[in-house]
């Protein structure tokens, strides 16, 4: 975070015959602070995708997205992200673009119907490399996982500016007791050991 020197001057004393002031002039260090974003529910989404098929891609507006971002001079410094999903609503648009899984077989969404992550700590690498470190449940199970954050860009849009960060990263299913048994289904394809996890979240200030 970048910093402004700024000057404080205080008066000593003030001599009774000369009428001369005594300074001390002392030099501080003031920080710049960033711009902070909030998160926009409404306009976040989650895309759940195994090896050859994506399981579900579950809309924002009707889950839990929690958050902010601190970017300076359009860099991103530092970034705080939680979302709750609901992938049992039955109110909510969840498409499932591969009708060959189904998305029960992965999660057992009746029984564990909600999924969690809430970041603990962020790093900056570089301009375009940051680490999101959280922990994850799925089906109660609660993992630390690292995740890859970049921020995609700033736009405005009807006079708001909205900013466009994405979370992405990969999980073991066996980390979290994700086993299906559509393999017969998909013509005999495995699926693989891993889950991607990519987050689409929109920010405004």
């Amino acid at each position: 975070m970048e910093t402004l020197n700024v000057f404080k001057v205080s008066i000593v004393s003030l001599h009774p015959k000369i009428n001369l002031l005594y300074f001390i002039v002392m030099n501080a260090t003031l920080p710049l602070t960033a711009t902070k974003w909030t998160i926009d529910s409404s306009q976040s989404d989650v895309l759940i995708k195994a090896r050859h098929s994506i399981i579900a891609y579950i809309a924002g507006s009707r889950n839990k997205f929690n958050g902010h971002l601190d970017i300076h001079e359009d860099e991103l410094e530092d970034a705080s992200v939680e979302f709750q999903l609901d992938v049992n609503n039955k109110d909510m648009s969840i498409d499932r673009i591969d009708t060959n899984l189904i998305l029960n077989d992965y999660l057992d969404i009746k029984t564990f119907p909600i999924i969690n992550f809430k970041s603990t700590s962020f790093q900056k690498i570089s301009k375009n490399i940051n680490f999101l470190k959280g922990n994850l449940t799925i089906k109660n199970i609660t993992k630390v996982v690292e995740l890859d954050a970049e921020l995609i860009g700033i736009t405005t849009y009807e006079g708001r500016k909205k900013a466009l960060f994405e979370v992405t990263g990969q999980i073991s299913r066996s980390d979290f007791n994700l086993r299906t048994n559509s393999y017969a289904q998909n013509a005999g394809i495995a699926l693989g050991q891993d889950i991607k996890l990519i987050a689409n979240l929109e920010f405004t200030i």
